[in-house]
């Protein structure tokens, strides 16, 4: 008899609002490790379900699927304090680049003037043109 914990993969997938295939790929990542019944078929429990919960948070902060496997791979992630470090620096130039890219806009709602006539546009968009034979980082 199924415990009132134990789910397919279709079920846990419904749950989290996920494709099966994502569920799928995160097992061949070594993310997941569902029990199998008879026939093969995955089965997920409380454990499981605590673990996709973490695996979405720990994506939702910006930690890559090989990262998360890493930091997933002890008990602690304080076991990776470098790789959390690293992160915590990659976190911080986004959120200064977000906050620039806020600045702007709010400016740009508030300024009566185009962007050929601000003053404050113009030093935005010469900040942003890079100088000859400067090769600019991919990103768009």
């Amino acid at each position: 008899m199924k415990s009132s914990e134990d789910l397919s993969i279709g079920e846990l997938a419904e749950r989290f609002g996920l494709p099966t295939h994502v569920l799928r790929h995160w097992e061949s990542m070594g993310l997941l490790q569902p029990a199998r019944q008879t026939g093969g078929r995955r089965s997920y429990g409380h454990a499981d379900l605590e673990r996709v919960a973490l695996i979405r948070m720990g994506k939702e902060a910006g930690f890559t699927l090989p990262e998360l496997r890493s930091l997933l791979s002890t008990a602690s992630p304080m076991d990776h304090r470098d790789l959390l470090r690293h992160h915590v620096v990659k976190l911080e130039e986004r959120i200064s680049r977000a906050r620039a890219a806020k600045e702007l806009i709010e400016h740009a709602l508030a300024c009566p003037h185009s962007f050929a006539e601000c003053e404050h546009a113009r030093e935005q968009i010469a900040a942003h043109i890079p100088p000859p034979g400067d090769t600019p980082r991919s990103g768009v």
